[in-house]
């Protein structure tokens, strides 16, 4: 490994610790959480080891609690995941040329945090090699996963003992805000999430998080539409600029 490349990597450790403050009393809230719901430690570890997916966990946990079907908790899960889809898609121009074994770690190793301070990283510095920017997406997640798997566990051996004033539930919406809240750069941004927000408030009641997924649709379809506006309304002043330039 290259000095350029390590200190990549050593960034991506650094940037990716704070998630460490949520992630840590999250992932224990989901032990609890499903050994709550009836499953084993051996069944907890197994399914926090395969999936790390966080949100969709808890959302498969639910609906395993409300006696849903294989195929529904399935669903459900892909459902609250699909947005790892836009993920991978929107990290294609960076790691795409990567050999297949570190795309397919990229793989397991995607989610919220990794994905939000390597998109911001890269969007810094596009000029980064391949290897720069895979050691500094795999150092996002060298202190954040065995934290996610350990307080999994965690949660899972003391369970019932942990008093529920302690309210962990709070780490999720935290970890979201802290996310967001530095992506939301330009005009089109903002209305997606506030589109988002307010679709989401008026359709909670729907079940099974329809209201969420309905929200997510209308603030993407908001965000691009503001954002092909605002494309369009700079286009002349791009072409006035270019015609004055020769004279």
């Amino acid at each position: 490994m290259s000095s350029a490349t390590m200190k990549s990597f050593l960034k991506g450790v650094r940037h990716g610790s704070p998630f460490l403050l949520v992630a840590a009393p999250f992932s224990m809230l989901f032990g609890v959480v499903a050994t709550d719901a009836g499953l084993d430690i051996a069944q907890v570890m197994a399914f926090t080891t395969l999936v790390i997916a966080g949100a969709a966990q808890f959302a498969a946990v639910q609906l395993m609690i409300d006696d849903a079907g294989v195929a529904m908790v399935l669903l459900g899960a892909l459902a609250v995941n699909v947005r790892m889809a836009m993920y991978s898609a929107a990290l294609v121009p960076h790691l795409g040329a990567a050999p297949l074994w570190k795309r397919a770690m990229v793989a397991y190793l995607l989610f919220d945090q990794t994905y939000t301070v390597s998109q911001n990283e890269y969007d810094a510095f596009p000029q980064n090699s391949t290897a720069q920017k895979f050691a500094y997406f795999i150092g996002s997640a060298t202190l954040m996963v065995p934290t996610w798997i350990g307080m999994a566990y965690v949660g899972a051996v003391i369970g019932a003992s942990i008093p529920p004033e302690y309210a962990l539930d709070f780490a999720l919406p935290i970890t979201f805000l802290a996310m967001m809240g530095p992506a939301l750069r330009t005009i089109a941004h903002v209305a997606a999430a506030l589109v988002s927000i307010v679709v989401a408030l008026l359709l909670s009641g729907l079940p099974s998080g329809a209201g969420l997924l309905i929200a997510a649709v209308l603030a993407m379809m908001t965000g691009a539409f503001v954002e092909t506006r605002m494309e369009k309304r700079a286009k002349p002043d791009q072409v006035e600029t270019d015609t004055e330039v020769p004279s």
